[in-house]
């Protein structure tokens, strides 16, 4: 895995600075070093590089990332390797083992984002295909998805298989004629999705918000069976649709305990859903990089971040 530092220049810092009168003028790196973990898709990318670009140019941190799945950063609590996930999507197993039992992490609080995951197909195929959006008629239409990684059975195209899903699970339990096929990457599901869309080529995809996208792409949601608290405790019987997501931050107990104003930015940290497709629609769109991207918005909205910096 490799690891980057995003410390900017100190000329930015200082112009950032003069921009108004409240930032203070640091050095990037005088305050400490925090170690943020990057996972794989672009909004988690997205709030990483905020708060970076604010630990470094507010308080005079330096911030070092690195990227991994969200299976390998838990157990890196406990070695020390990071100090902070900066968009959790619950993990309740990981939560009873790493802050509750070995109590090497705790919660630093809700990120304010609303996590959604289902199935999705594309816009047209919902106006053409009304009842495709009701579960109980997708075996109906299987052979409109099937494909040669499939044989005869409809396809649902999955990410990066340690993303959170329940889908070969639903699968099974609600009696489907579909194989879940993994592309690999968040890129790699957004590409389906333009090309779905472009091409009116069907697709029937795991996605989620927050997400850019959807200000770019018609997709239509799915409706599995509504969820309701505890239909999903036992993960082998699941079959009703995933829960809302109030999405949180974890970060180490160390780092709770010794980091100062980064734990305090940190813990303070709260945005929206188009906050956040804000930025990752900056990276994607407009080909910025997540520090130019963090910079922008961290220029245009200080009103939403001033009250996260420590006194």
């Amino acid at each position: 895995m490799r690891t980057k530092l995003l410390a900017a220049p100190l000329v930015v810092a200082l112009l950032l600075s003069s921009c108004s009168s409240e930032a203070p003028e640091t050095t990037a790196g005088s305050a400490g070093t925090v170690k943020i973990d990057v996972h794989g898709w672009v909004g988690y990318e997205a709030t990483a590089a905020v708060l970076a670009y604010l630990l470094e140019h507010e308080l005079g941190y330096t911030v070092q990332t690195r990227k991994t799945t969200e299976d390998k950063s838990w157990p890196d609590f406990e070695s020390g390797k990071v100090d902070v996930i900066v968009e959790n999507w619950s993990h309740p197993k990981e939560k009873k083992l790493y802050i509750e039992q070995k109590k090497v992490a705790i919660s630093a609080g809700l990120t304010g984002n609303k996590g959604v995951i289902g199935w999705y197909v594309p816009e047209w195929m919902a106006r053409k295909y009304p009842d495709i959006v009701n579960y109980r008629s997708l075996n109906k239409y299987a052979p409109l998805f099937k494909t040669a990684k499939t044989g005869n059975a409809g396809q649902v195209l999955d990410g990066d298989p340690t993303f959170v899903t329940n889908d070969e699970t639903l699968i099974r339990n609600l009696g489907l004629n579909y194989k879940v096929v993994y592309s690999g990457s968040e890129d790699a599901l957004i590409k389906a999705a333009q090309e779905a869309t472009e091409n009116r080529t069907p697709v029937l995809m795991y996605f989620y918000e927050p997400q850019w996208l959807f200000t770019k792409v018609k997709l239509v949601k799915v409706n599995l069976p509504a969820y309701a608290i505890g239909c999903d405790d036992d993960l082998t019987k699941v079959a009703c649709d995933y829960p809302p997501y109030l999405l949180d931050k974890i970060v180490s107990t160390r780092f709770a305990r010794t980091g100062g104003k980064a734990y305090e930015l940190v813990r303070n940290f709260t945005w929206t859903n188009d906050h956040q497709n804000k930025v990752a629609g900056d990276m994607v769109s407009k080909r910025m990089s997540a520090q130019e991207a963090a910079k922008k918005w961290v220029e245009e909205n200080k009103i939403v971040w001033k009250d996260w910096i420590p006194r």
